[in-house]
C-alpha cells in the first residue's frame, strides 16, 4: 500500500473510532449524573476539536477549542500519555476532578482524547468542613487555574498571560529563545495563526516570531544552550 492510500485508510480508522465513541459520552455522563461532563476531541482540528459533549461542568458546546491540556498534548505527539485523577480550577471557581484518555490509531498515532470532567467543588467543601470540625483539617495544596472555552484565541491568550512578568524589551537571546520553547512546550504553536498572535503580543514581527521559534526547536532538537 503506497503512503498516500495508508493515510486515507488510517483516516477512516480514526473516524471510525470518534464515531463509534460518540454515543458512549452520553451514557458516561449519565451513570455519574449532573456534577459530570464527559467531552470527546478530535485533535487533527484543535480549533474546533469538541465533536461531542454530555454535561456541563466547563461550559463548552460541540464545536468548541481544546484546553490549555489538550494542547500540551498535541505539542508532545504520539509521546503523549493519558493523564489520570489530576485536579484542575476552572476560571469560574470550579473544583475539577478530571482524567484524560488518548485516542489512537492502529499505527499509534495519537489523534484525539476522550475526558471526563467531575465537579468535585461541594465535596472538597464538605471535606474541609468536616476535616475542621475534627480539628484534623489541613490547608490543601491549591490547584492551577486551567482555561476552558470555545474560542481557541482565548486559551492561547491565557498562556501568554502567564509570561507576561517576563518583558521582551528586557529579555537576552536565551530568555527570549526559552519564552518560545516554552510556549511550543505548551502546545500554543499547534494552533493556526498563533504564531501572529504571539507576535503580535509581544510587539515583533510575524518573521521575528517564525525565527525565534524555528531556533528554539533547533536548540532543543540538539539539546543544545545559547
Amino acid at each position: 500500500m503506497d503512503c498516500r492510500r495508508w493515510e486515507d485508510a488510517m483516516e477512516v480508522e480514526r473516524d471510525a473510532i470518534i464515531a463509534a465513541l460518540t454515543s458512549v459520552v452520553d451514557g458516561i455522563a449519565a451513570t455519574f449524573g449532573p456534577v459530570c461532563e464527559v467531552v470527546l476531541h478530535d485533535y487533527r482540528r484543535p480549533e474546533n476539536s469538541v465533536v461531542a459533549i454530555a454535561g456541563s461542568v466547563t461550559g463548552r458546546r460541540v464545536g468548541g477549542a481544546m484546553s490549555e491540556i489538550g494542547l500540551r498534548m498535541v505539542a508532545r505527539g504520539d509521546e503523549a500519555a493519558d493523564e489520570l485523577n489530576y485536579v484542575t480550577r476552572t476560571d469560574a471557581g470550579k473544583l475539577v476532578k478530571s482524567s484524560t484518555m488518548l485516542l489512537r490509531d492502529s499505527s499509534g498515532a495519537v489523534f484525539g482524547a476522550l475526558c471526563v470532567n467531575v465537579d468535585v467543588t461541594a465535596a472538597s467543601e464538605v471535606h474541609a468542613l468536616l476535616g475542621a470540625l475534627a480539628g484534623t483539617g489541613t490547608a490543601p495544596e491549591e490547584p492551577p487555574v486551567t482555561t476552558f472555552g470555545d474560542d481557541i484565541d482565548s486559551v492561547v491568550d491565557v498562556m501568554l498571560d502567564a509570561h507576561r512578568h517576563q518583558s521582551w524589551a528586557l529579555l537576552d537571546r536565551s530568555g527570549r529563545l526559552d519564552l518560545f520553547r516554552s510556549l511550543d512546550e505548551r502546545g500554543v504553536f499547534a494552533v493556526r495563526r498563533a504564531i501572529e498572535q504571539v507576535a503580535g503580543r509581544l510587539g515583533i514581527s510575524r518573521a521575528s516570531a517564525y525565527s525565534y521559534l524555528s531556533q528554539s526547536r533547533k536548540q532543543a532538537n540538539t539539546g543544545g544552550h545559547s
